[in-house]
C-alpha cells in the first residue's frame, strides 16, 4: 500500500537564491533611482583659481603684434639688361627721385645703336639720291613738254594756212587733210604728256612722302635706341632710403630683374599677422590702439589681405594723428584692434580651463565653498581679458577658472 507524503510548508532551502537575487535587484533599483552617483574628485582648493562672475562692459577687442614698415616700397628693376660696372650708392643711404643707384654696361646695345645709325645714313643717302633722280626725271618731262608745246604750235598755224589754201583752191583736199590730221594728233600727244607729268608729279610726292616717313621713322628708332643707352644708368624712381640692393661689381643683371628696394619714409605703417578666426570681422576702417612711452596712439585698418597662410591673414594698420617718437622700420607694437562696441554682459576672467572645455562647461562653486558642480554654459566672444557668457551663470556666482587637466573627467569637486 503506497504512503502519501506531504509537502513541506515555508521557506526551503532551495529558495534562498531567488530570495536574495530579488532582494539584491530591489536594492540596485533603489540605489540608481535614489543614489547620488556623480563621480566625486578630492582637491586642494589652495591650488586653483576662483574668479567671480560679474556683469559689466565687454570691451570686443584683441590684441595682436604689429612691425613697423615704410608707407610704401617701390622696387628697382632696370629697364635694360646688362654688367654691373659701377655701384654708385650703397644700401642704408638716403636717395633723391633721379639720382644714379647703378651704372651698367650693354655691348650688344652699344652695337645695335651703331648698326642703326649706319642704316639710317644709308636711308638718308637713298632718299637725296631718289630726290636727285626725280628732279631730273622731272625737268626731262618738263622739257619735252616745252618741245610739244612748240610742236603743237607750229601744226597749228600749219593747219591753218593750209585751211585757208584750201578754201581758195591753192593747195590740194590731202594737203589739207595731212596738215589737219598732225595738228589733231599733236593735240593728242600734248594732252597725254600732260596727263603724264601730272600723274608723275602725284607718284612722285606720294613716294617722297612715304620715304620721307620712313626716314623719320629711323630717326625715332635712333632716338629710342640711345634712350635705352641712357636707361643702362638705373636711377632713385622715389625719394627715400635705400633699403634693399642685390647687385655685385660683374654681376648681368636682366632687364626688369629685381636689383634692390627703395623705402618711402614720408609715413609709416604697422603690418600686423591675425589669426584666421577673425578673418570675417576685421575690415577695412576698424580702429586700434597702443601705448608707446606713455602715450596712447591710435590707429585703423587700411587693408584686410584676403590669402591665409599657416591659420594667419595680413592686415596693414596707418597712424590717426601722431606718431611715436623715434619711429623707425622693424619696431613691434602690441595694438588693441577694437572689432565692436562695448556692450553690458556677464563675465569671467580668462583661465586655462578652456583649453579642456572649449566654453562648454565649467565648474560652479557652491555658496559655502566646499564643493564645485560641473555645470553646462555657453561662451560668444572673448577679449584678452574676458569671456563673454551669454548662458548658464548668473552675476556673483564664482567658477574655476584654472586648468582642468586633472578632474576633466569628474562631475563634483570637494575642495579641501
Amino acid at each position: 500500500m503506497d504512503i502519501q507524503i506531504e509537502k513541506k510548508k515555508g521557506i526551503q532551502k532551495r529558495h534562498l537564491p531567488y530570495i536574495i537575487g530579488g532582494a539584491a535587484l530591489l536594492l540596485l533599483i533603489v540605489w540608481i533611482a535614489f543614489g547620488n552617483h556623480a563621480s566625486t574628485l578630492r582637491v586642494d582648493g589652495r591650488s586653483l583659481n576662483i574668479a567671480e562672475v560679474t556683469y559689466g562692459e565687454f570691451n570686443d577687442y584683441i590684441r595682436i603684434n604689429g612691425q613697423v614698415q615704410p608707407i610704401s616700397i617701390v622696387q628697382i628693376s632696370p629697364e635694360e639688361g646688362g654688367i654691373v660696372q659701377e655701384k654708385v650708392i650703397e644700401e642704408g643711404a638716403q636717395v633723391k627721385k633721379g639720382d644714379i643707384i647703378l651704372r651698367l654696361s650693354n655691348s650688344d646695345l652699344d652695337l645695335q645703336i651703331l648698326n642703326a645709325e649706319s642704316e639710317l645714313a644709308e636711308k638718308q643717302n637713298l632718299l637725296r639720291n631718289t630726290q636727285v633722280t626725280m628732279q631730273q626725271d622731272k625737268l626731262t618731262n618738263e622739257t619735252e613738254k616745252v618741245q610739244l608745246d612748240i610742236d603743237t604750235q607750229r601744226k597749228q598755224r600749219t593747219y591753218r594756212q593750209y585751211k585757208r589754201l584750201y578754201e581758195e583752191h591753192l593747195i590740194s583736199r590731202e594737203e589739207y587733210l595731212q596738215a589737219r590730221e598732225d595738228y589733231e594728233a599733236s593735240q593728242k600727244k600734248h594732252s597725254l604728256i600732260t596727263e603724264r607729268l601730272i600723274q608723275d608729279s602725284i607718284f612722285r610726292t606720294i613716294q617722297m612722302d612715304q620715304m620721307e616717313e620712313n626716314l623719320q621713322n629711323m630717326r625715332k628708332n635712333v632716338l629710342l635706341i640711345r634712350e635705352r643707352k641712357n636707361k643702362l644708368e638705373v636711377r632713385a624712381p622715389i625719394d627715400g632710403e635705400l633699403g634693399l640692393l642685390d647687385a655685385e661689381l660683374g654681376q648681368n643683371i636682366t632687364a626688369g630683374q629685381k636689383v634692390g628696394q627703395i623705402n618711402d619714409l614720408s609715413d609709416f605703417k604697422i603690418e600686423a599677422m591675425i589669426d584666421e578666426h577673425y578673418i570675417d570681422r576685421v575690415t577695412n576702417g576698424l580702429p586700434a590702439t597702443f601705448e608707446r612711452q606713455g602715450t596712447q596712439f591710435s590707429l585703423r585698418v587700411r587693408k584686410v589681405y584676403p590669402e591665409v597662410r599657416e591659420g594667419r591673414f595680413r592686415t596693414d594698420l596707418v597712424f590717426r594723428g601722431t606718431r611715436p617718437e623715434n619711429i623707425r622700420s622693424g619696431q613691434t607694437y602690441y595694438i588693441n584692434l577694437q572689432l565692436g562696441e562695448p556692450t553690458q554682459s556677464v563675465l569671467i576672467p580668462k583661465g586655462t580651463f578652456f583649453q579642456v572645455t572649449g566654453g562648454n562647461w565649467i565648474f560652479v562653486v557652491d555658496k559655502e565653498g566646499k564643493k564645485a558642480y560641473r555645470r553646462q554654459i555657453r561662451i560668444g566672444r572673448q577679449n584678452p581679458q574676458y569671456y563673454e557668457v551669454t548662458e548658464g551663470l548668473e552675476q556673483g556666482e564664482r567658477v574655476i577658472v584654472s586648468g582642468y587637466e586633472s578632474y576633466k573627467d569628474n562631475e563634483i569637486l570637494i575642495l579641501k
